[in-house]
């Protein structure tokens, strides 16, 4: 039994499956036809209107998914017997299915697919079922953006499969009160489409560092239900406008009805964009980026300093090859620059009209984002905090980075010590050295770093810490 035939969590709500009572019904002969009238003289025309046609269009690049993600559960009289009984009793663990249901969208034939970052989070096993068939793949996480709410996923099929992609709408191509359609699977029911219009579209993208929220998405009365997160919002061209993400149940106490929200299309690539690049994932830096859904793929930013400016990449510039070999989509380039046999790439770009040749070297990101790159920038000596390293400095879970030196003339000497550990920057938890150092390379000279730190005190015999935030001019 697979997942998509089990009960499922959908937005913490616990569904069953219901069996309706069998209904016989005959019709009469003719009943529901117009006197002097045959079925037959009505055209396919009529019923097939743009709707349709849309559907037709997005409906094959549609998928359910359904999650599991297994959870450890302790038993609390089994703790009590440890704790009071036999202090050498091995406490046994027990492993729980939650069950989550979602949707998502192919946006590469090769099968990879966008759904939100809350439908597959944490998750230990991932299926995948096309809305147009009954065939069950096993599907992987590459990458996600949680403040977008945004993940990508690989769907794991035979060698030479070739899935149907959605076709990505221009950006901002959006008319208040146009139909949409919402597409994905409410409720577990399969495919399913509801219609309606776009309510509202002047909708602002999130400040750097802040979560994804509702005035960030666009707004519809297309019925959105659980289930729905992640899949596609569409136009009549059939085009990717918005990936479905929430429905608004009520406001003050009071009950809403046919308000739903969708990440714009401009939000999704913009993660997509940065969530799937060979930093994130080969750890190569290349320090630029190309949107998404666009052909010829555009470069959009370049990193100062990086391997692509150093080799001449500049916004605008369009890619014709990488390695010989024309890229039909951004996966496929970014996959081509990730699996390089060398580090140097070839690119042939076009600017202004004229085609260009340019060598991108490659470079581990450890090689340049590492613990020199803070020293030079904030006069701190930095380091990994380990297990064992948490454990010796009685850390307890504390995680972060811990200071082991501090520059005595440096921008840090007046605000931190050795034994202070790093929580977050800006507001971020970076995931480790690396991290932390590509945060600090961002800024410019003169610019603050803001620190989340915890910091030692000893008072007699014991060690306490506290919280804390220090500002750290960079240099």
């Amino acid at each position: 039994m697979n997942l998509l035939e089990k009960t499922f969590l959908v937005c913490g709500i616990a569904l069953t499956a219901v069996t309706a009572p069998a209904v016989n019904i005959t019709p009469k002969p003719g009943a529901d036809a117009a006197p002097g009238r045959s079925d037959q003289e009505i055209p396919d025309t009529i019923r097939r209107d743009a709707v349709v046609t849309a559907v037709e269009r997005a409906m094959p690049s549609v998928v359910n998914i359904a999650t599991e993600t297994l959870v450890k559960v302790r038993d609390p009289f089994e703790q009590f017997f440890q704790e009071f009984w036999s202090p050498y009793h091995q406490q046994q663990q027990q492993v729980r299915s939650q069950y989550n249901l979602g949707s998502g969208v192919i946006i590469d034939e090769d099968g990879y697919l966008v759904t939100n970052d809350h439908v597959v989070r944490r998750a230990d096993k991932i299926q995948i079922q096309l809305a147009t068939s009954k065939d069950v793949y096993e599907a992987k996480l590459i990458a996600s953006d949680p403040k977008n709410d945004i993940a990508l996923l690989k769907i794991n099929a035979p060698p030479g499969t070739k899935f149907t992609a959605i076709k990505f709408a221009p950006n901002d191509d959006l008319l208040l009160g146009e139909t949409v359609l919402a597409l994905g699977n409410p409720f577990g029911l399969g495919g399913s489409v509801s219609r309606g219009i776009l309510s509202s579209k002047s909708r602002m993208r999130p400040a750097a560092g802040q979560d994804l929220e509702i005035p960030n998405c666009l707004q519809t009365d297309a019925a959105i239900n659980p289930g729905n997160s992640g899949g596609p919002l569409v136009n009549l061209r059939g085009e990717l406008i918005g990936v479905n993400v929430a429905v608004l149940e009520q406001s003050g106490g009071r009950i809403a009805r046919g308000i739903g929200f969708a990440i714009p299309i401009q939000l999704v690539t913009d993660a997509l964009g940065h969530a799937f690049t060979p930093e994130a994932t080969r750890q190569l830096w290349f320090g630029a980026e190309v949107r998404p859904g666009t052909t010829p793929l555009t470069i959009t930013a370049v990193q100062a300093g990086s391997p692509a400016a150093l080799a001449g990449l500049k916004v605008g510039d369009q890619i014709q090859q990488v390695n010989h070999q024309t890229p039909r989509s951004f996966i496929q380039f970014n996959e081509l620059l990730a699996n390089s046999p060398k580090p140097r790439v070839l690119f042939a770009i076009q600017r202004l009209g004229e085609t260009k040749e340019l060598t991108v070297t490659l470079v581990p990101e450890k090689d340049f984002f590492n613990a020199d790159l803070v020293q030079r920038r904030i006069g701190l000596t930095l380091q990994e905090i380990t297990p064992q390293l948490a454990q010796t400095l009685g850390l307890g879970n504390t995680t972060g980075l811990i200071v082991a030196g501090v520059e005595a003339i440096g921008p840090a000497a007046a605000s931190l010590k050795p034994g202070a550990v790093i929580t977050a920057v800006d507001g971020q938890l970076p995931a480790n050295l690396t991290t932390f150092a590509k945060m600090l390379h961002a800024k410019v000279k003169g610019d603050t770093a803001r620190l989340g730190v915890v910091l030692q005190q000893r008072q007699g015999n014991f060690v306490l810490y506290r919280q804390g935030v220090v500002e750290i001019p960079v240099q």
